[in-house]
């Protein structure tokens, strides 16, 4: 109980900081209908193939042939993530329970969904790379997005060099999964003890080892689509507004505003994306209310339309597994 209600208070405080940029996106909803619908469509467009993208890559982490269980799964567990506050583990554990009870394997399940996870944020920490040459030789770049892209190169190699040492070795993940069940049977003395988790951790990380292993090709690519169609949604956005920024630039700004997005300070990162991103497209360039309204259509398109799919999609889910759901 004392746990939820930090979280709340924390988010509360975090939304109540960032309020006055969040209400003056939001303010900007009247004119989504002064959109150029050309450009809005293909903003729909692109975030359809983001999400297109994202249920390929976690079909192929856990291995099926199926379509149906981990779209509705990961439109459900989704929509959950983004209405409560640090909902990434409840999100998690409802993705879970459904692919549980379609059929998968809850090893491969856990090694899957873990392995996504991965990719996600290690495509993420990279984008700001990609931006580099334009801060090195293009125009003139505004010093905060400067500061926060080094950052994320930063966070990048650390990153990378932690996945090394996690799917190269078994010491160090062995010291690790020791390390943690010992803090957490010596702070949580009123729970059931962790047992095993050093054997679990080498076990789940052998899943991701050999699903990576094997069609790695395909999982850069799929990542790598998933961020380009997201980005590309925002472009066009942009473009609706009637705004034409350098691109290089809407590039890094998306980087460093999804980067700020992975805290789970607010569910879904709702106002801290919208002033994070919105502030920074001004700095790329992008006049203020331009940038207000094509934050607002983007997040139209990335974050409330897939959250009202989410409820459509665990309906669906569970007319067709009614009984293994409904035991589960």
């Amino acid at each position: 109980m004392v746990k939820r209600i930090i979280i709340v208070l924390v988010s509360g405080a975090a939304i109540y900081l960032v309020l006055p940029r969040v209400t003056a996106v939001f303010a900007s909803l009247p004119r989504l209908s002064t959109l150029n619908w050309i450009w809005f469509v293909a903003a729909m467009a692109a975030e359809t193939a983001h999400f297109g993208c994202d249920f390929a890559l976690q079909r192929l982490a856990l291995r099926t042939r199926g379509w149906f269980a981990v779209i509705t799964a990961q439109l459900a567990g989704n929509a959950i993530t983004n209405i409560l506050p640090a909902g990434d583990a409840a999100g998690a554990a409802v993705q879970f329970r459904m692919l549980a009870a379609s059929g998968i394997a809850t090893d491969t399940a856990v090694g899957g969904l873990t392995a996504f996870s991965l990719l996600g944020v290690g495509g993420l920490l990279a984008l700001p790379i990609f931006a580099l040459p334009a801060i090195l030789f293009g125009a003139p770049v505004r010093n905060g997005l400067v500061e926060a892209a080094f950052i994320g190169i930063a966070g990048f190699v650390l990153f990378a060099g932690f996945g090394v040492v996690v799917l190269a070795t078994d010491r160090w993940l062995a010291w690790l999964g020791r390390t943690a069940q010992r803090l957490h049977n010596s702070v949580a003395r009123r729970r059931r003890p962790v047992e095993d988790l050093e054997r679990r951790l080498l076990r789940e990380r052998d899943i991701i080892r050999s699903v990576l292993g094997r069609k790695w090709r395909d999982a850069v690519l799929l990542s790598a689509g998933r961020l380009a169609f997201d980005y590309l949604c925002l472009l066009a956005a942009l473009r609706a507004t009637g705004s034409h920024p350098r691109p290089s630039l809407v590039l890094l700004a998306y980087a460093v505003s999804g980067l700020i997005g992975l805290v789970p300070i607010t569910p879904g990162g709702l106002g801290i994306i919208e002033a994070t991103m919105s502030a920074l497209l001004v700095l790329a360039g992008v006049h203020v209310g331009d940038a207000l309204l094509a934050t607002l259509a983007y997040r139209v398109a990335s974050y409330w339309l897939p959250l009202v799919a989410g409820p459509v999609a665990y309906g669906l889910f569970r007319r067709r597994y009614r009984t293994t759901a409904g035991t589960g």
